[in-house]
Order: C-alpha cells, then sequence, then structure tokens
C-alpha cells in the first residue's frame, strides 16, 4: 500500500461586483514587489446600495495583468468597476492612530484577489474573461459569459467617487 502526501484545502470564495480602488505596488524587503488593490464591493438593495471594501493582495497572474492595464484609468479619475473573485477573506483588527476615532478599535477586511471576470471604465465594457469552457475548448464552446446586473448599473449610475483609504490613515 502506498501513501500520497496530498495536501486538502477548504477554498473560501467571494464573489461580486466593485469598484477598484488604491491600486498599488508594495515593495517588501526581501522579495518581489507585489499588488495590491482595495474593492469597494457593492451590495444591498438596487436603490440603496452598500459597500464594503476588501483590501486584496493581488494573486492571479490574469488578475494582475487586467489589474495593471486598467491602472492608468483609475489613476485619471475614471471609474474601474469589475467583477470579481476574491480569495480567503479575513479580519484584520487594529487601533486607529490619527483622526477623530484616534484610540479607537477598527478592522479591515483583507483577501487575495484571484480573478476578474470583466471591467467596465465609465460605463463601457472593455474587458470580458473568456469563458472557462472557451479556454479548455476554443472554438466549440457557448458563450458563458457573467452578464451586468441591474444592481451593478443602479450602483454605477449613482457612483459617487469614494475615498478608500486605508482606516488606519
Amino acid at each position: 500500500m502506498t501513501q500520497t502526501n496530498e495536501s486538502k484545502y477548504f477554498d473560501l470564495h467571494t464573489t461580486g461586483i466593485g469598484y477598484l480602488n488604491r491600486i498599488r505596488e508594495v515593495e517588501v524587503r526581501k522579495g518581489k514587489p507585489f499588488l495590491c488593490v482595495t474593492v469597494a464591493a457593492l451590495h444591498g438593495a438596487a436603490d440603496d446600495v452598500e459597500y464594503s471594501y476588501i483590501d486584496c493582495k493581488v494573486s492571479g497572474s490574469e488578475a494582475d495583468r487586467i489589474t495593471r492595464l486598467y491602472w492608468p484609468s483609475l489613476t485619471a479619475g475614471k471609474k474601474v468597476l469589475i467583477s470579481f473573485r476574491i480569495g480567503d477573506i479575513w479580519t484584520d483588527a487594529f487601533t486607529y492612530t490619527k483622526g477623530e476615532k484616534q484610540g479607537q478599535p477598527g478592522a479591515s477586511l483583507i483577501g487575495r484577489l484571484l480573478f476578474i471576470s470583466w471591467v467596465k471604465v465609465e460605463g463601457e465594457m472593455v474587458y470580458q474573461a473568456k469563458p472557462r469552457e472557451e479556454l479548455s475548448n476554443p472554438g466549440g464552446a457557448p458563450d458563458t459569459t457573467v452578464a451586468t446586473s441591474a444592481v451593478a448599473e443602479e450602483a454605477e449610475s449613482d457612483y459617487v467617487a469614494l475615498s478608500c483609504g486605508s482606516a488606519k490613515k
């Protein structure tokens, strides 16, 4: 009888629609720099959309490429809406060091941006990932890409530039 050292993982994936904010490259002393972004994820009723901010390390190679591609649009002040998959969300507790909340406890949501299925800049669809079936069977698969939801359309029309600065500021 042979044993295999097979690792088992339980994936926690969050999918949704949200705005890209605060794209930045993080330099580290020992290692390669990496890309981070804050996603303002939409949730709630279509006529009263709320946002949850998730600070993400961009982990997927294609997500990294797409984020870098639309970084100039965000820097230019344009609204960049994405459909995303974020993995391994967790909370980070901290204490505010500045401002009117100084000394009070706070928490940040943190995750890994794994996949971007589509991108809209100023309401115009500019990128759409190929369906998984098409990637594994080029030319023979039906188009199963995700359509934009009414909630995203509503939120996009009502979007006000949000300050997505770190809560620690």
